[in-house]
């Protein structure tokens, strides 16, 4: 999916939520547990009942992974299903892959020729040979972390060099050497605030994905007040306070009141630039 699709489905959908399908087998409904594919069968419902609302799907591969080739069937077959059912959601894989050039061209092709997702997180620590195998690729997008929600963020990516600039405005500066804001986006946690602005200053046009929103405590309107652009740039992910709004059998119905919530406040965030 290019810039101007995605640009157009969130205007379209008034919406620019993100659904992270952080599928964890110990918190999803009892009653699916027992499912031959229950991590599946989970994730079906949850794109099924929040597809109106989102114009993005997120799945995180350690929820996938941490159960072996099973856990990898099920994402593949939620892929598939998106793609099938859903062909106008934009996918990105969470995976925060770099490596070494050859190793960054095989996770690429992984994702890209395999899998056929949309974008791919990335981690910008080991430079620019480690990036760029994933740029290679029409109408793929790299998601480059940049300045994220953890506590841990503060150890390096705030640090200061001698002459003031902190980490994530080198990442940021230097990275725009390498991409652009056609296949190029960057994770910025929910958490940061007014640093929002400090991203816009070194990269206004490019899109930022969000996640920090909800469970985290992140402020939708301050991320809208300071990260918003003409485009919008921003895709908000919410996991959590989604996809387990309920425990029970209603856990579909919970979720996408979740998501039109989110996607009703958004709405009203756009006005101003629809």
């Amino acid at each position: 999916m290019n810039r101007q699709q995605l640009i157009q489905q969130i205007k379209e959908k008034r919406s620019f939520l993100c659904v992270g399908l952080d599928t964890d087998i110990n918190k999803i409904p009892e009653h699916l547990r027992n499912n031959e594919d229950s991590i599946f069968d989970f994730n079906k419902a949850i794109i099924d009942a929040t597809a109106p609302y989102c114009v993005c799907y997120k799945p995180n591969l350690a929820f996938y992974e941490a159960f072996g080739s099973k856990g990898i069937i099920s994402f593949e077959k939620t892929i598939e299903y998106l793609k099938t059912n859903y062909p106008n959601h934009f996918i990105i894989a969470d995976a925060k892959r770099g490596d070494i050039g050859n190793t960054s061209s095989m996770y690429a092709r992984t994702f890209f020729d395999e899998y056929d997702v949309d974008a791919l997180t990335v981690a910008p620590y080991m430079g620019e040979d480690s990036v760029t195998p994933f740029l290679q690729y029409e109408g793929k997008w790299v998601v480059l972390l940049a300045l994220t929600s953890n506590k841990g963020s503060h150890d390096f990516q705030l640090t200061e060099s001698a002459d003031g600039e902190r980490l994530f405005e080198k990442v940021l500066k230097r990275s725009q050497q390498w991409g652009n804001s056609e296949n190029m986006m960057y994770v910025v946690g929910a958490t940061q605030g007014e640093m929002f602005a400090d991203i816009r200053r070194i990269a206004p046009d490019h899109f930022l994905l969000v996640p920090g929103v909800g469970a985290q405590g992140g402020s939708l309107q301050q991320v809208c007040k300071y990260g918003m652009n003409k485009d919008c740039g921003l895709l908000v992910n919410s996991s959590r306070g989604i996809i387990y709004a309920s425990q029970g059998t209603d856990f579909a119905e919970k979720a996408a009141a979740k998501a039109k919530e989110l996607q009703e406040e958004m709405a009203a965030e756009l006005q101003s630039i629809l």
